[in-house]
């Protein structure tokens, strides 16, 4: 077959620069595992492989302690800061600031604009920096100072710009992490140690409304409102992780000598040489050809959608106003504008607000549960496509149930609140094996960290179709709401079954041009051709 044939799809035929010419071609190419590896020394080739097993486990374990604790940290206050805002509502936010209408969704809404546009913007910076902690620390400590501003807020205007502001600086935090990871660890070891991290989540929405109504007691003191020392509070905790990323949070291998050895460092940066499909030239800074070769993937896009199903559910009434607020509905001061909250749907099933509170807390434990079993399993086996589509699956049984029940929750309320934790038991698994089934297949790094930002930037549109999914009209039975989740996880399945097809197909073609493709191409053409070489295989 002509490799002509393929070009828009699998394998990029690559452009003959001059600063390449030179390089001889037929270049050899070393079989590590499942990859294909242009440029690898058979001397390196040689240490890679005889690194035991003992020591690759004893290597990572470093790593693990070190960025997966920190990270899951950051996460988890990323999520607490953007989500305190339902909690000063019910604090009397709202009656303070004079807002009226729908003032107050325009604000929630606004977040996920600048959150949505500059994900990719802030993976290509990040890339220009040298130590990735110093970046993702600024990010952090402005975020902080912004949350902690908005404490200090006098009108409607004021909370808009501070939370514009927000989505500003939050947006790199998760594309840059994820790529962080990507970086340190190999493409089968990826899904779980995102999912540590992702957990956290799961624990903002089962404390961070339990943390806000403990500060919001402070009302009075100094002369402040008690939603404005959420926000002060929280904003200043922000404020200390992000001085502790300069310290704490780990970047390359070799920036690593005080806890690594000469040895680890050497396997590490093979590591990370092995999984790009190697190369002989060092990336430099930003190309516009790695947005554009990236911008005209069309599976990222594909991806993205696990991601926007995912963002979709989560912000939903069913599981993101939990994370807004665990105590919103159970809160003695509710108003009647609250949304469908978990806690709402426990109070709904007779439950006193006491228990609708305690109710409210194991469906986010078997979430967390959920993530890392269906994360280790994905690993374990190196397969992410069941991984995905057995929780869309998941997914769509839950929601199926719900919409059956007809907002019949009380009289039914052992039904109601199996489906609801079955729901999240869908839902959580979703983001560590979509995002890790992404990152697999994206390469070079440089294009990675972009591919890993424009699958959350598309995705995190669910962020802004799950605010407006529940209309205050339907409830109890809110089948607009719940209808969309049914169909998001229906979709979800098939779209899951045709991308993996799709790199069968993919892989299949690139198999039938890897030999001539060592004869025809020099190693820096190959790694320039990134996930479309003939030597790139696709993890399925």
């Amino acid at each position: 077959m002509a490799p002509r044939s393929i070009r828009k799809d699998d394998v990029e035929i690559a452009d003959q620069p001059s600063h390449v010419e030179s390089v001889p071609k037929g270049s050899h190419v070393a079989e590590i595992g499942t990859f294909r590896v242009v440029g690898l020394t058979p001397d390196d080739e040689a240490f890679y492989t005889s690194f035991s097993e003992e020591s690759r486990k004893k290597v990572f374990r470093k790593v693990d302690i070190r960025l997966i604790p920190m990270l899951a940290v950051l996460y988890l206050i990323s999520h607490i800061d953007r989500a305190n805002i339902g909690n000063a509502k019910i604090e009397g936010m709202v009656e303070d600031l004079g807002m009226t209408g729908v003032q107050y969704n325009t604000v929630l809404s606004i977040f996920f604009v600048p959150y949505v546009l500059l994900e990719v913007p802030s993976n290509i910076i990040l890339k220009t920096f040298k130590r990735p902690s110093t970046y993702l620390g600024m990010l952090v400590l402005s975020w902080g100072i912004i949350m902690t501003c908005t404490g200090l807020v006098k009108n409607f205007a004021g909370l808009m710009t501070t939370r514009v502001l927000l989505g500003i600086f939050e947006a790199g935090f998760f594309p840059g992490a994820i790529y962080l990871c990507s970086y340190w660890y190999m493409p089968k070891d990826l899904a779980l140690r995102i999912s540590y991290f992702y957990c956290a989540s799961a624990l903002s929405g089962a404390f961070s409304g339990l943390l806000a109504a403990a500060i919001a007691l402070m009302d009075g003191v100094g002369g402040l409102e008690g939603w404005r020392w959420i926000f002060v509070l929280e904003g200043l905790a922000s404020v200390v992780l992000g001085v502790m990323c300069f310290f704490l949070l780990i970047d390359t291998p070799c920036l690593s000598t005080r806890w690594l050895s000469a040895e680890e460092i050497r396997y590490l940066e093979l590591s990370m040489f092995i999984k790009q499909g190697g190369t002989s030239t060092e990336e430099t800074g930003f190309k516009w050809r790695d947005l554009k070769k990236v911008l005209r993937n069309w599976r990222i896009y594909v991806q993205a959608y696990f991601l926007l199903c995912q963002s979709a559910l989560s912000y939903g009434k069913i599981i993101s106003d939990c994370m807004i607020g665990i105590l919103i509905d159970a809160h003695p001061y509710v108003r009647s504008g609250t949304k469908f909250t978990l806690p709402t749907i426990t109070k709904a099933m007779g439950f006193s607000n006491t228990n609708a509170q305690l109710t409210s807390a194991p469906p986010y434990v078997a979430a967390a549960i959920s993530a890392i079993i269906f994360a280790r399993l994905s690993d374990r086996f190196y397969w992410r496509m069941p991984f995905v589509a057995i929780p869309m699956v998941i997914v769509s049984v839950a929601y199926a149930i719900i919409l059956s029940l007809n907002g019949a929750l009380e009289a039914r309320k052992g039904v109601a609140y199996f489906a609801v934790v079955l729901a999240v038991i869908g839902i959580y698994p979703i983001q560590a094996a979509a995002a890790s089934w992404n990152a697999n297949n994206i390469a070079p790094s440089s294009r990675r960290a972009i591919g890993i930002a424009l699958m959350n930037c598309v995705g995190n549109i669910g962020g802004i179709i799950g605010s407006f999914m529940y209309i205050e009209s339907e409830k109890p039975k809110y089948h607009t709401g719940f209808g969309l989740s049914l169909a998001f996880g229906g979709v979800g399945l098939f779209v899951a079954l045709f991308l993996e097809w799709s790199y069968k197909r993919g892989n299949e073609k690139k198999a039938q041009l890897a030999d001539d493709a060592r004869v025809r191409y020099t190693e820096d053409e190959l790694f320039d051709m990134g996930d479309k070489s003939p030597l790139f295989k696709y993890v399925l």
